[in-house]
């Protein structure tokens, strides 16, 4: 038996439960394995409290949880090939990822070889922010001498989105609560408080003018975007499906080019991307984590270590 963070019913974070499972093992074509962080994502627990999210991705209950993991390969079924046991990899096993064991079948289960230069702690916050942000920032193309407007930009992927930006030689305004305008400060942010009246103060702050904007919250941002005369065009949304503004492309980490892993692996191992870790629970306070994010005031990523 091993140890996996499952729910039997959709729900808040109460439904989450640490179980003894049946260990599962890499058949053909698969490899296992032995999972020792795990990266929380919002939306790990938005697939997890909403049916109508879970189905989106395929999902139904009783599930497991979670989707970005960093580990070591244990198991290597017949035909993989670029694999091998005690091997480093941090990818996303879609509602499996917190537990001690996953398995994955690439290249169908996005899997990365992990540098020698990165911890597991840091791999594990990489696939759905990274990939996230990347695809956000793709869609507007900012640019030197662009001032860009993003949305959230203390949280998870904002951190992100912030640093990749800043990598493209573009002015950078962040929405956050007055708390984190430090912290976005290091980040090369230029804070801003979000809520009513978010267009006035971006227009005191960037005289000059917003160019581009992405909105990795909801669209609060995205609409003081346009109503500062940024074209729609030049603005992205990553959670508006629900409530797209109209116009404003809607994008996620599918969307991202082939290469933006790589990129953004061979960033952090250089020292131009960094990523600030907000908290570590072990496997059994999975909850807590997950209650944690969910109140929106974490500046960065919330993991989950796994026992080795």
């Amino acid at each position: 038996m091993s140890q996996a963070i499952v729910y039997e019913s959709f729900g808040g974070p109460e439904v989450l439960e640490l179980r003894d499972v049946p260990e599962p093992h890499a058949g053909p074509g698969e490899i296992r394995v032995r999972v020792t962080v795990a990266g929380l994502n919002p939306m790990d627990w938005g697939i997890s409290s909403r049916p109508e999210a879970a189905a989106r991705f395929g999902i139904s209950a009783p599930s497991g949880f979670g989707s970005d993991f960093a580990g070591v390969v244990d198991e290597v079924g017949n035909g993989v090939t670029g694999f091998a046991v005690d091997e480093r990899v941090y990818g996303a096993a879609m509602a499996r990822a917190v537990a001690q064991f996953a398995v994955l079948r690439p290249p169908a289960d996005p899997v990365w070889h992990t540098p020698d230069e990165m911890s597991d702690e840091v791999a594990s916050t990489l696939p759905v922010s990274g990939l996230t942000a990347f695809a956000a920032l793709e869609a507007i193309d900012p640019q030197a001498g662009d001032t860009v407007l993003v949305g959230g930009a203390a949280g998870g992927v904002g951190v992100f989105a912030v640093q990749l930006a800043r990598l493209a030689a573009a002015h950078v305004v962040g929405t956050a609560s007055e708390g984190t305008f430090e912290f976005l400060r290091q980040l090369g942010a230029e804070p801003v408080a979000y809520g009513p009246g978010l267009a006035d103060r971006v227009r005191v702050l960037a005289p000059g003018g917003i160019t581009a904007a992405t909105d990795l919250f909801g669209t609060e941002a995205a609409e003081a975007a346009l109503a500062l005369g940024v074209p729609a065009e030049r603005i992205s949304t990553i959670a508006a499906l629900a409530n797209p503004v109209p116009g404003v492309r809607a994008t996620g980490a599918a969307d991202a080019s082939p290469d933006a892993m790589m990129r953004i692996a061979n960033g952090i191992v250089d020292g131009s991307i960094t990523v600030p870790i907000a908290a570590r629970f072990p496997i059994e306070q999975t909850i807590e984590a997950v209650r944690l994010q969910a109140g929106r005031h974490v500046h960065g990523k919330v993991v989950i270590t796994l026992p080795n």
